[in-house]
């Protein structure tokens, strides 16, 4: 650290050997506003890691670029900030009580998470008989494109309508995060309806109907989700999950299928309405004040969008490629859905871990290597969870061939891209997550039409691509105190 003098606890520079002693200032000489605003803020400054915090916290007083060019004759606060960093020794007073850390969650209810993003998978187990018998398009039933389509629209605009609730629920307004998702829901399932209806026409009446009851559910599901709501949701699934697990071994009526899928719908969205209605409260605290601005919610929408996109391919990359007729890869995408509850509790970890750093690290570098080496084993632990999941799921599923290195290696590979996307998020770069995403799934798709090469090939060096432009975007940032508060 340029400039920095180092004092152990207790000690000053008039006891240490080699350390020149300061002449006090002529009494003639005005004091130097620098040197008062340290005094005054001392404890906070010795205890910073980097300056980044103190600019952080003069910024969160008011004090503007213009105010701090006249008061203290430098440039802006960051330049303030690195001023008071150097005039203040670095002291790190031991906490009197245990240290709060917002970031303990259990990982029971996470992996419950994991587990409700993949039940509605059952659902199209059920259904498979109402869609079969179309014509292939693509290599696909033409029965599932608006299948497609529609996920793809609900994907996306959920993750932006989950974003804007979540922003609410931030500012302690949580009627107006029931405004938003009540609203917003509806709006989102008919949009999707609408797209799946444009994509198939009237062709096929029965695939949009079965497309706009899948909008209905992700509407409804991430109403709940946002709300905490998620043992409700697990409940209300586990009877169509039952019937579809009975399907795959037995035949059932299509009167039967029908009957589980409307009901699970029915539950759902009766659970969401209950949910997110109105409780007739006036907020009077900061949501009132500050709007959270809908365009904040964009890159998350495509964030997404093009993360969803990365999963379809994975699996259906080798039937859009028209190389098999058979969905082999399917149990990639249902490893992938049950790998999102081990990756949100790893990004919790990391997120504890990396304030355990703060608190213990003395010097920037010391910090950066703390935090590389917790990103290092959460990353590690999560692609050793997904690999599990996608031995396991490819054992149990029906008819489906081993994986091989190649594929493997592409799949955790796309783990990786979203993991540290989702870390990239909590760092607040969620814009620079959806930027290289939407690339690498334009890419993809580019590749896929044009018929560069093998699926498998395409996927691995596309989010391999990925994967090191996020990595080095989180270097970058990992250093960086205020991304971690």
């Amino acid at each position: 650290m340029t400039g920095s003098i180092w004092l152990p606890p207790g000690a000053s520079s008039d006891t240490l050997p080699g350390i020149p002693k300061q002449r006090p200032s002529p009494s003639w000489a005005e004091p130097d506003p620098i040197d008062e605003l340290a005094e005054r803020l001392d404890e906070f400054v010795a205890a910073a890691v980097h300056p980044d915090e103190i600019a952080a916290l003069l910024e969160s007083d008011g004090m503007s670029d213009d105010q701090i060019r006249e008061r203290y004759g430098v440039k802006n606060s960051f330049a303030l900030a690195e001023e008071l960093y150097e005039r203040v020794a670095r002291r790190f007073p031991e906490p009197d009580g245990p240290v709060h850390d917002p970031w303990q969650v259990g990982l029971l209810g996470c992996l419950l998470r994991g587990v409700v993003f993949a039940l509605p998978g059952f659902g199209y187990v059920l259904g498979a008989p109402f869609l079969a018998g179309h014509p292939e398009s693509f290599g696909l039933p033409a029965g599932t494109l608006p299948l497609l389509a529609g996920a793809l629209v609900g994907w996306t605009w959920n993750q932006g309508l989950a974003h804007r609730a979540y922003s609410w629920l931030g500012l302690g307004d949580k009627s107006a995060a029931r405004r938003s998702l009540l609203v917003g829901a509806p709006l989102g399932a008919l949009l999707g309806a609408a797209v799946a209806l444009a994509v198939a026409g009237t062709a096929h009446p029965v695939a949009v109907a079965f497309a706009a009851g899948q909008s209905c559910y992700l509407g409804a599901a991430t109403i709940l989700l946002v709300m905490g709501r998620e043992r409700a949701l697990l409940a209300t699934l586990l009877p169509m999950t039952a019937g579809a697990v009975i399907a795959m071994v037995h035949v059932i009526p299509d009167a039967a299928r029908l009957a589980l899928l409307l009901g699970s719908l029915l539950a759902v969205t009766t659970l969401a309405l209950l949910e997110a209605r109105p409780d007739g409260t006036a907020f009077k605290g900061r949501g009132a004040v500050f709007n959270p601005r809908l365009s904040a919610s964009l890159p998350f929408a495509l964030f997404g969008f093009s993360s969803g996109a990365l999963v379809l391919y994975a699996a259906l990359g080798d039937i859009l490629a028209g190389t098999t007729h058979s969905a082999t890869a399917a149990p990639a995408a249902v490893a992938l859905t049950l790998s999102m509850g081990p990756a949100e509790w790893l990004l919790y970890r990391f997120r504890s871990g990396s304030l355990t750093g703060l608190r213990n690290s003395r010097t920037p570098k010391a910090f950066w290597l703390t935090t590389g080496r917790t990103l290092t084993l959460c990353l590690t632990t999560y692609l050793a969870a997904l690999s599990a999941l996608t031995a396991l799921a490819t054992t149990l599923w029906p008819h489906t061939p081993g994986i091989d290195g190649v594929s493997l290696a592409a799949l955790l590979l796309l783990g990786t891209v979203l993991w540290t996307g989702l870390l990239l998020q909590s760092f607040g770069a969620v814009l620079g997550a959806a930027a290289i995403c939407c690339t690498a799934a334009l890419a993809q798709t580019l590749a896929l039409l044009t018929h560069a090469a093998g699926p498998h090939w395409i996927a691995l060096f596309v989010n391999g691509t990925a994967a090191l432009v996020q990595a080095a975007l989180i270097c970058a940032l990992l250093g960086r105190v205020t991304a971690h508060r």
